[in-house]
């Protein structure tokens, strides 16, 4: 299992109220696939420096730590880019916490 860290960039065209569920499902997905979430940072609603769609012109943004198999994070990766509510995703590997001493 490696510990990783996933930016999701949620898609809140028209539904602001929606971002709650949207993160449970991201949880989810991560969960089914065998991972372990340990915490999610909610962000707030940004504007794109880039408009490349007049449709999507801001995102609400989700900061995930897990953890996961290795062989795992392309199927996770292939099931958020089918999720409509999530625009854009980034898998990074993340730091280990070192113990307090």
């Amino acid at each position: 299992m490696k510990r990783y860290e996933g930016l999701f960039v949620l898609n809140t065209a028209g539904k602001e109220e929606g971002i709650k569920e949207a993160i449970d499902k991201i949880s989810a997905e991560i969960v089914s696939a065998g991972g372990q979430v340990e915490t999610v940072q909610k962000m707030d609603r940004k504007s794109f420096s880039r408009v490349a769609d007049k449709k999507h012109t801001a995102g609400y943004y989700v900061n995930v730590i897990f953890t996961l198999a290795p062989a795992a994070i392309a199927q996770v990766r292939n099931r958020f880019a089918a999720n409509e509510d999530v625009f854009r995703v980034l898998f990074t590997l993340a730091q280990e916490t070192k113990p307090a001493t």
